[in-house]
């Protein structure tokens, strides 16, 4: 089979990249963590920023922070972050 039709990362494992961060035990985890899910279905890597963060998508204790970072995409004017807060708070 050719190498362009197998996909060697799928369903892989830990995250593809580093989330930057803090420590579960830091208060603002879970605000870092809220924008890392964001960040990462801006570029198609929603399972990754899971992974690292411990949460799913839509997880119901980051809605205050997704709704600060949608309040701030709508201002910027940043169309695609605030689809996909959007779509998170759905």
């Amino acid at each position: 089979m050719s190498r362009a039709f197998v996909n060697e990362d799928a369903g892989g494992g830990g995250p593809r990249r580093d989330y930057h961060l803090p420590s579960r035990d830091d208060p603002d985890f879970d605000r870092v963590a809220a924008r890392a899910l964001l960040e990462a279905a801006r570029v198609g890597e929603t399972e990754s920023a899971e992974n690292a963060t411990g949460y799913f998508w839509g997880e119901q204790r980051l809605h205050p922070y997704v709704r600060a970072i949608l309040a701030e995409a709508v201002r910027d004017g940043d169309d695609r972050l605030e689809q996909v807060a959007r779509r998170f708070l759905r």
